[in-house]
């Protein structure tokens, strides 16, 4: 994988540590009151219930205060009835406020900008000044150096070095230029060199700016499907748990006991899933979240979802799982030459070349023969490389030295390769190479092979993507040959060679027909329909229009390895999710063993027998109880937060741990809270 530069990494840092700021839980706290709206809360249905017994026990309390009743219980109830829901609202609020924070440099970007806009299409020295507001889809504007991109658009003409810190946090500038895959610009960027023409495509308020702050602050996040799956089973849970606190009020009646009301008010949100309920919000914003820190915008909440179900990663070879840049591997010397005549003539041809291809053959022959010219010989000429001759070398006092494509290299000879060299080219080629020939004065002296290195780490993550069922498909425009030598190499389970958008969409359908999650990542515009179909669509932001839009994600650092992590953050904020709810139930199905014994006792001794906590009395039984529902939601508001760790292994590991882990700890917890609590309760006099 590629190692972030030091930039992104102390951007990300210092956006790391949103979560840890005083002013956020300041923030998040006044917002979990206002959160306290029942026409706001009534979208958590376990919560509003906590809510309406909430508000129920406080009026009993305020009522036994003012008939000089006992009422001592019945507040302390709801006192910690309430901060069991401040608690639930106050987990959603952090968790938005990281957002927020996010949402509020981005907005700083998005200054009340002034516009070129161009009078005449043909003509850029014509303009007028106009805000950035004023903008209609299809204007023309100009934008210089110094100038802010008043909107997103297209490059039309020019070619300009842009600053988009604003937006991805790099300071490095990026080229965007008309036509091919970088043309696409983003508004409250900077263009630092140069000009370029600029076709508005989005109207002001609904700019890629506009839609990344609603989506970061959480306006615009929908609830996923499996979330509302989720709140239909805790709904469900809840009027359960309801029938049987209401079937024992009739249970006391009939026995001649007058029910405490407070008391069974109590015992309902504590058996109810007020823990899953009360984090549930927090987990999936918080996922979208991890999403943002990571500098990817994705466009709605089934998105990070779905790619936490992903079974199929369409990855490109190029930048993904290469260098991309070939590198020299070996020199092939032809019959009757010497591997040090070659490795010098590959050098002296090589030395004007600075491209990453001819920086890496005198880096090789250098390190791998001990060639010690650096410098260019006095007097020589340089031949550079043209698309027509395909080759390019160096003219100097001793000779002239080539290097190219073997088939151009011995056109420019006039001349036939020995067999020896011919099954060479052929061998290199097989194994994914590329192969060129050099010559000097005239005559071949052998090849350099370039290969496209395999990135460090990835035939493991592969490897480990496989044990989570993830199949991993590697695309690419070479051939059937050299594609297959780099799959085996790289370690992915399928290949498709001599790729074209056609074949991608074809792939994926087939492949979503057989009932599997598709993800891919893409940049041009020929990929923008496997970008639509895929059920995750990665584009970058330096990628076309056409294809930020085809997409549902787009990566602000443009780099097409972070497909893999998308899918790990999905996985994640499902893994959390799974997690939190299997300890909730658990945690539920404890309290309901823990405390009902002790509550009723009094009435059913034969209860006694259950009752192995050796609680004190009902009242410190419920009351525990109930600090203890409230408390566990705050200790687990880190972990929604920054997420259960994904561990790359099989469905079937992942399911016994998180079972083993807070399965079983949420069957312990409650017994082991409640009885402490209910010793401190005793200790102080409270119970």
């Amino acid at each position: 994988m590629d190692m972030p530069t030091a930039t992104s990494t102390t951007f990300r840092r210092s956006r790391d540590r949103v979560g840890l700021d005083r002013s956020l839980l300041g923030r998040a706290a006044l917002d979990a009151v206002f959160k306290l709206n029942p026409a706001r809360l009534i979208r958590n249905p376990v919560i509003f219930a906590t809510e309406i017994v909430s508000i129920l026990v406080t009026i009993l309390a305020a009522m036994a205060a003012a008939r000089a009743e006992p009422w001592s219980f019945q507040a302390s109830v709801a006192a910690w009835l309430w901060f069991t829901v401040l608690f639930a609202t106050f987990a959603e609020a952090l968790a938005e406020g990281r957002g927020r924070a996010r949402a509020e440099s981005l907005r700083r970007a998005r200054t009340e900008a002034r516009a070129k806009r161009l009078i005449r299409a043909d003509d850029r020295s014509l303009w007028e000044l106009r805000a950035a507001s004023e903008l209609r889809v299809g204007d023309l504007v100009l934008a210089e150096a110094g100038d802010l991109v008043p909107s997103d658009g297209e490059v039309v003409e020019g070619i300009a070095s842009v600053n988009e810190a604003a937006v991805t946090g790099e300071s490095a500038p990026v080229i965007r230029e008309s036509g091919g895959d970088r043309s696409a610009v983003t508004g409250g960027t900077t263009v630092v060199s140069d000009w370029i023409v600029v076709r508005i495509t989005a109207a002001s308020g609904s700019t890629f700016l506009d839609r990344m702050i609603s989506l970061v602050e959480g306006a615009a996040r929908q609830k996923t499907p499996n979330e509302i799956a989720l709140d239909i089973l805790l709904a469900g849970m809840t009027i359960i748990f309801l029938i049987t606190v209401t079937t024992l009020v009739g249970l006391a009646s009939w026995n001649g006991q007058a029910p405490s009301v407070p008391m069974l008010a109590a015992l309902l949100v504590t058996l109810i899933p007020t823990t899953i309920g009360g984090l549930l919000s927090a987990i999936g914003i918080a996922g979208m979240d991890r999403l943002v820190r990571f500098n990817v915008m994705a466009t709605s909440g089934r998105a990070v979802e779905a790619a936490g179900d992903v079974d199929v990663l369409l990855l490109d070879k190029t930048g993904t799982i290469t260098l991309g840049n070939r590198q020299a591997a070996s020199f092939s010397p032809a019959p009757g030459i010497e591997l040090g005549m070659l490795a010098q003539a590959a050098l002296l041809a090589s030395l004007a070349d600075e491209t990453p291809e001819g920086r890496s053959i005198v880096a090789f022959a250098r390190e791998q023969h001990h060639l010690p010219l650096s410098a260019l010989p006095a007097e020589s000429k340089v031949v550079p490389f043209t698309a027509q001759t395909r080759v390019s070398g160096l003219d100097t006092a001793e000779g002239t030295y080539r290097k190219g494509a073997v088939d151009s290299m011995l056109r420019a000879l006039k001349t036939e390769a020995p067999p020896v060299i011919r099954q060479e080219a052929e061998r290199i080629g097989r194994k994914g190479g590329t192969p060129l020939a050099v010559a000097q004065n005239g005559r071949l002296l052998g090849l350099i092979e370039l290969k496209d290195i395999v990135k460090p780490g990835v035939r493991e993550r592969f490897a480990a993507l496989r044990r989570m069922g993830i199949r991993t498909v590697m695309v690419t425009g070479d051939n059937k040959v050299t594609a297959a030598a780099i799959a085996t190499e790289a370690g992915v389970d399928d290949f498709i060679a001599e790729a074209t958008p056609e074949d991608k969409l074809g792939y994926i359908r087939a492949a979503q027909a057989e009932g599997r999650l598709v993800a891919m990542a893409g940049d041009g515009t020929n990929d923008a329909p496997a970008l639509a179909q895929a059920d995750v669509g990665v584009a970058m932001q330096t990628g076309t229009q056409a294809a930020r839009e085809a997409g549902n994600m787009v990566d602000l650092d443009s780099d097409p390895t972070k497909l893999i992590e998308v899918v790990e953050i999905g996985k994640q904020m499902l893994i959390t999710r799974g997690a939190l709810t299997t300890f909730s139930i658990a945690n539920d199905v404890a309290k309901y063993f823990a405390i009902l014994p002790a509550i009723f006792v009094a009435s059913y001794p034969e209860l006694e027998a259950l009752n192995v906590m050796r609680l004190h009395n009902p009242e410190s039984a419920i009351l525990s109880a109930v600090i203890f529902n409230a408390l566990i939601i705050v200790a687990l508001v880190p972990l929604a937060l920054r997420g259960v760790r994904c561990r790359l292994t099989d469905a079937a590991a992942l399911l016994r741990r998180n079972l083993l882990l807070y399965g079983l700890g949420g069957l312990v917890a409650p017994f082991m809270g409640i009885k402490i609590i209910d010793l401190i309760l005793v200790l102080l006099g409270a119970a």
